[in-house]
């Protein structure tokens, strides 16, 4: 396993971070207590040592708690705050200071902590100025609550505005092989900056993984349905791409996930690379991605494969 630093802290991280998400059940399907046990042991195993969840996430603080605790093993932990959930499960805005400190002390308790790694504002709330969100975060490090901190789901603007008020460790943006944006802004600014840059959809919600087949029906319960990358003709062409991927990965004897994920954390800017597991199996195939480096050849074979997949999205277009 690759391991770097994160941000200009003295923290050094797996290139690969279990995004813990998936464990919690709350959207995806079939999830059990002791599989999601078994998977945060197997992340541990293959050594994942950057767990990132968050107060919105159910039991999975709770979980990961667990773990650490009967295998003592030492990790960087990630949690976020600014998203809560109501009594029917939806999930709102909540990031005004009272709430975030509400949250983080939640989130200590259940992770059996009484310091953070790093603490991110989930999403910038409509409803609260950014700057009094970012200035609670700063509290939260003045008291001793968080080593450091980060944002999600924040634009380059936001994030300017927040870093001048609470200095930033880690940024969390969406990034994959078919949502390259940030490299034209964000990727850019961090680098200059010193952050962090800790990606989640990676395998873009398991439709990169391989393991869905062109004939995949999505059951209603199955929250991807709704994604126009998981319908018709972009649903064709996407499964076109796995398809020349899936070649590609066969010539390295790895699997699909392990090549898309040695990718992304092999991309310029990069730190690490959250991927969700709800199994044992699935985690260690992408934690096999932070050990495997690829070499220009095969980077210039990805780089065709995604070319042709643009063009024939531009074709369909016309």
């Amino acid at each position: 396993m690759q391991y770097r630093q994160l941000g200009r802290t003295g923290l050094r991280v797996s290139a690969v971070s279990m995004g813990c998400w998936p464990v919690s059940g709350l959207t995806s399907l079939d999830v059990n207590r002791e599989d999601s046990l078994a998977t945060l042991r197997a992340a541990l195993e293959a050594g994942i040592s950057f767990f990132d969840t968050a107060w919105s996430y159910g039991t999975s603080e709770e979980l990961i708690a667990e773990v650490l605790s009967e295998t003592r093993a030492d990790a960087v932990l990630a949690t976020k705050g600014g998203l809560d959930r109501g009594c029917d499960g939806r999930q709102f805005h909540a990031a005004a200071p009272a709430d975030l400190q509400r949250q983080c002390e939640g989130s200590l308790r259940r992770l059996r902590r009484d310091v953070v790694d790093l603490y991110y504002l989930h999403a910038a709330d409509p409803g609260v100025p950014l700057a009094e969100s970012a200035g609670a975060l700063a509290d939260l490090i003045r008291c001793g609550k968080v080593r450091a901190a980060g944002a999600s789901n924040l634009s380059l603007q936001q994030l300017r505005e927040f870093h001048a008020i609470c200095p930033l460790t880690a940024v969390q943006p969406a990034y994959n092989m078919l949502q390259r944006e940030i490299e034209a802004d964000i990727i850019p600014w961090c680098r200059a900056e010193g952050i962090a840059v800790c990606v989640y959809w990676p395998l873009l919600k398991g439709l990169l993984s391989g393991h869905l087949s062109r004939d995949h029906v999505f059951v209603d319960a199955d929250g991807r349905k709704k994604y126009p990358m998981f319908q018709g003709q972009e649903w064709q062409r996407n499964q076109d791409l796995v398809d020349d991927l899936r070649q590609i990965s066969a010539g390295l004897g790895v699997s699909l996930t392990t090549l898309v994920v040695a990718w992304t954390v092999q991309q310029s800017g990069i730190t690490a690379a959250l991927c969700g597991a709800k199994r044992a199996w699935q985690i260690r195939e992408s934690a096999a991605g932070g050990v495997l480096r690829l070499s220009e050849e095969v980077l210039g074979a990805v780089e065709r494969a995604l070319l042709r997949r643009g063009r024939a999205q531009t074709r369909a277009a016309v």
